[in-house]
């Protein structure tokens, strides 16, 4: 299979569901490629479902070029695209596109995700004029958390609903391949569906967009958690499956069934004979 590139993402409008999902290092990215996966994020969620944090603002570039370049090097037939974390794109045009610089030249990423809409249209444009294909994200944007008040779905009401179609026309037309829509209501995500040129990816946006995205371990049931979000389906449950294996090699180291005659490399018998003489010579000695 080829490379899958960003306007090849594009144009898949309307033609085929679009499958994407987030991978944070190595393995997880060669399942995630071996599955089809159409698009890896290396979302800003490493901070929560990774590295323990309640929200995505504690991680930085340098943490987020650091997973993705681990991604990358599995050499998957998806499209890549870095997550660019708070505060590196809440900057200059300039040093925004030195920091999504960074995910290509570094990350070995082929494109970035920008979250927000009409108000980051300076910095997405000064991103695409350095030739790296960009992402949207509408709705529910996790770095928003404070302003917002917590994790809500938006749009439910007419204005907030008008206003994101706005932003989704704004990024179309800035020239963004693609639009994640997060926490929004089914019938609003419709709307924006049909009303941009380009795919549309839902997560908690009903089934009308042109595609979906979950985080890979919402989907491998991996540590989730007792309160998982209304959108995710668990696909598996692999932390129940991995504590019982663990339960398993514990319990045979506890009785001796492991290793077996089957896991022990030995040395041939001579050779031990040897070994020991020269042990039990030396100990002589040494007394």
């Amino acid at each position: 299979m080829n490379k899958i590139t960003a306007p090849e993402i594009r144009a898949r409008k309307g033609k085929a569901k679009i499958r994407m999902v987030t991978a944070y290092d190595y393995p997880m990215a060669k399942i995630a490629s071996r599955a089809g996966a159409d698009i890896i994020l290396v979302g800003d969620s490493v901070a929560n479902v990774v590295l323990g944090y309640d929200d995505t603002l504690s991680v930085d570039m340098d943490v987020m070029v650091h997973h993705t370049a681990a991604v990358t090097r599995a050499e998957p037939d998806a499209l890549v695209v870095g997550d660019m974390p708070w505060m590196s794109f809440h900057v200059s045009p300039e040093d925004t596109v030195r920091n999504a610089a960074r995910f290509i030249r570094e990350g070995g990423a082929a494109a970035v995700k920008i979250e927000g809409g009409r108000k980051r249209l300076d910095v997405v444009a000064a991103v695409l004029a350095a030739e790296i294909p960009v992402m949207g994200h509408l709705g529910l944007t996790p770095q928003s958390v404070n302003a917002m008040g917590g994790y809500r779905v938006q749009g439910k009401k007419v204005q907030a609903a008008y206003e994101m179609i706005s932003d989704a026309h704004a990024l179309a037309d800035a020239g963004v391949f693609a639009i994640v829509l997060e926490g929004v209501p089914d019938r609003v995500a419709q709307i924006v569906t049909a009303e941009v040129q380009i795919p549309t990816i839902g997560i908690g946006a009903g089934s009308g967009c042109d595609g979906q995205v979950l985080v890979m371990h919402d989907v491998l049931g991996l540590g989730g958690g007792d309160h998982l979000p209304k959108f995710v389906r668990p696909y598996a449950d692999l932390a129940g499956d991995a504590v019982d294996a663990l339960e398993r090699f514990f319990a045979d180291v506890e009785s001796g069934a492991f290793p077996s005659e089957d896991e022990t490399y030995h040395m041939p018998d001579e050779s031990f004979e040897i070994l020991r003489d020269l042990v039990e010579s030396e100990t002589t000695v040494d007394r």
